[in-house]
């Protein structure tokens, strides 16, 4: 996520999702544009108006995820219990930008953070309660994981040259024989279930609070279905005591899906060299195998 981002990243201004929107819907041509203030990194968002946003793709890698959402965005969301983006139109490429991009309703709220959430624990349990609800969902003919989710909801193991060479990387920094230890255990167990739906990017970012409490679930971009290992990450990267403890409680997943869980928190924080998140992972592993 970026804060206040110069407008014209990855080519793409408000002037252009002007003619852009001007050319495909005119009907919103009168509307003003203006860039959101906290921003994701594989699409540009901007305000369109008082009730819409448009949504573009900063890379090829994230086109696919535009036809994703529009199709699964309006199965999923009446199933769930907090909002959803609401998928209300899909643009083509245009105006010198080769992307297809779209068009979502804007949903009201601020992004959680330790000051905008009052009650930690309760937060974690209307996240497990939305992971747990989204498991729920019938998914017959999802889009199984694979690249368009940057294979979250697939083994880990995928990325298991860069885990080993960031190790390297890190050594004397941490605990690299520990560290080692976790990434061998993920890579030991397997989802063996029929594959659920997960949302591959559960991190505060894509949470919204409005009054203190979770009031949608933003993104959709890494979403699929397989192994739901990818969505219990936020356990490492948001949660700590009291509140961690409830998401585990409340999210009911077996041993060696959060086995996976640390996995895939590891390799992100390794990759990233986020030393606080890689030692949540070993004090976790720790504590809940030896």
């Amino acid at each position: 996520m970026t804060e206040l981002p110069q407008d014209g990243r990855a080519g793409i201004d408000a002037a252009l999702v002007r003619r852009l929107i001007a050319q495909q819907f005119p009907q919103w041509a009168d509307l003003p544009v203006t860039p959101v203030e906290v921003d994701g990194w594989d699409n540009r968002t901007y305000r369109l108006g008082a009730g819409l946003t448009a949504r573009l793709p900063t890379h090829a890698s994230y086109v696919a995820a535009v036809d994703k959402e529009h199709t699964w965005l309006p199965v999923l969301g009446p199933q769930l219990p907090v909002e959803i983006p609401e998928a209300v139109a899909k643009g083509a490429p245009g105006e010198g930008y080769p992307h297809p991009w779209a068009i979502r309703r804007w949903i009201d709220g601020r992004t959680a953070s330790a000051d905008t959430v009052t009650d930690l624990p309760g937060f974690a349990r209307s996240i497990a309660e939305f992971i747990r609800a989204l498991q729920d969902v019938d998914p017959t003919g999802g889009p199984l994981a694979g690249a368009h989710s940057f294979h979250r909801g697939g083994p880990p193991a995928y990325y298991h040259d860069e885990t080993i060479e960031a190790l390297a990387a890190l050594k004397g920094r941490i605990d690299t024989d520990l560290a080692r230890e976790v990434w061998d255990a993920a890579l030991t167990t397997s989802w063996d279930r029929p594959p659920v739906w997960f949302h591959g990017d559960i991190a505060n970012g894509n949470l919204l609070v409005r009054d203190g409490r979770l009031c949608a679930v933003i993104d959709f971009g890494t979403s699929g279905v397989g192994d739901p290992a990818c969505d219990l990450v936020i356990a490492y990267t948001f949660f700590s005591g009291a509140s961690r403890a409830t998401f585990r409680e409340t999210v009911d997943q077996d041993a060696g899906t959060w086995a996976r869980a640390r996995g895939w928190a590891l390799w992100k924080a390794l990759i990233t060299e986020d030393l606080r998140v890689v030692g949540n992972v070993l004090t976790d592993y720790l504590a809940q195998t030896v």
